[in-house]
Formats: C-alpha cells, sequence, structure tokens
C-alpha cells in the first residue's frame, strides 16, 4: 500500500467532494460556466495544476517500491521534474487539460489502492469512478482537445448543464452511502 487511506475515508472524501462542487454547479452556474469555458486554455492553472502534479509524482517515486527496477530510482527522480518543465516549455497547448489528466491518474492510483484486496462488492463503485478517471486521463493528456469539445457540449445547453451536475450529485450521494454503510 503506498497511500495510508482506508476504503471507507476515500469514499467518503471523494463523495463529499463530488456532492459538494456539482451542488456548487449548480447554485452558482454564473461562476462555474464561465470557469469551465475557460480552464483548458488557462496558463495559470495548467501551471498549478502541473506543479501539483509533478510534486505527486516526485513523491511516488521516492516512496513506492520499484522492485527490479528499484536502479533506475535516481534517473525517474531526474526525469519527472525535467520532464514536467519540458511539458511546460513546449506542450502549453492546452496545458491546464494535460495537468489535469495527469491528475486523474494519480488521483486513480490513490482510489485503487485504497480498494485493492478489499472483499466488499461494493466497492467497486469506488473502482469504476477511477478506472473512469483512468480512462479520461489518457485521452486528456493525448487528445486534451475533446475536453474543450466536450465542454461547449455540455454548456450547450442549461439541461444538459444541470443533468451533468445531478449526475455528479448522485454519484456522490452513492459513493458516502456505500462508504459510510458497507465499507
Amino acid at each position: 500500500m503506498i497511500y495510508p487511506f482506508p476504503l471507507q475515508f476515500m469514499g467518503l472524501a471523494v463523495g463529499a467532494l463530488l456532492i459538494l462542487f456539482h451542488a456548487f454547479a449548480i447554485a452558482a452556474p454564473g461562476v462555474v460556466m464561465p470557469f469551465l469555458r475557460a480552464f483548458p486554455r488557462s496558463q495559470t492553472l495548467g501551471t498549478a495544476l502541473l506543479l501539483t502534479g509533478t510534486i505527486w509524482a516526485f513523491w511516488l517515486v521516492v516512496t513506492m517500491d520499484l522492485g527490479e527496477f528499484a536502479r533506475l530510482r535516481g534517473p525517474m527522480l531526474l526525469a519527472v521534474p525535467i520532464g514536467a518543465a519540458l511539458t511546460w516549455k513546449f506542450v502549453d497547448e492546452f496545458l491546464a487539460v494535460r495537468a489535469l489528466g495527469i491528475l486523474a491518474l494519480l488521483a486513480a492510483d490513490c482510489l485503487l489502492d485504497a480498494a485493492f484486496l478489499r472483499p466488499e462488492v461494493s466497492r467497486l463503485v469506488l473502482v469504476v469512478l477511477a478506472y473512469a478517471w483512468i480512462f479520461a486521463g489518457l485521452f486528456l493528456v493525448g487528445m486534451p482537445y475533446i475536453l474543450r469539445d466536450l465542454i461547449a457540449w455540455l454548456l450547450g445547453t442549461t439541461t444538459r448543464y444541470r443533468q451533468a451536475a445531478i449526475a455528479g450529485i448522485l454519484y456522490g450521494v452513492i459513493l458516502v452511502i456505500c462508504a459510510a454503510a458497507l465499507w
């Protein structure tokens, strides 16, 4: 186990965050909608998210058991910040989306670590979310314009926007119920 977070804590935390963010999206669409439109090309947010992902990835390389690749720890510790700096310098188009994809991949690892070898079938509610983040993260890193197009589609009608926010709240409620009652 890399992360010290138990399944119940992860379920409660992720569920509460889903409920909080999606409820805010419903309560303040005048704030959230412009933010979402501007997010893909935001250099400031891209830099902050990339820095967060770099620190997280560096910490993982420092702390995780690399097994037979342990001899490569030094070069990997060098490669993480160099790769981040080169990404920041030369891949600045949709940097926020790419960095969000990196964070989605790292966060999915945290969720899967909490659910690893747990016998409860209900843990799959969290595992499905983790694999959705992996799937999305790979696309966000490789084809970031997809998020821009998805945001434009989502914000195309207020009904779609509200339905997406309600779906996020419902998934968060399911996670909180599972974490509180079953894990």
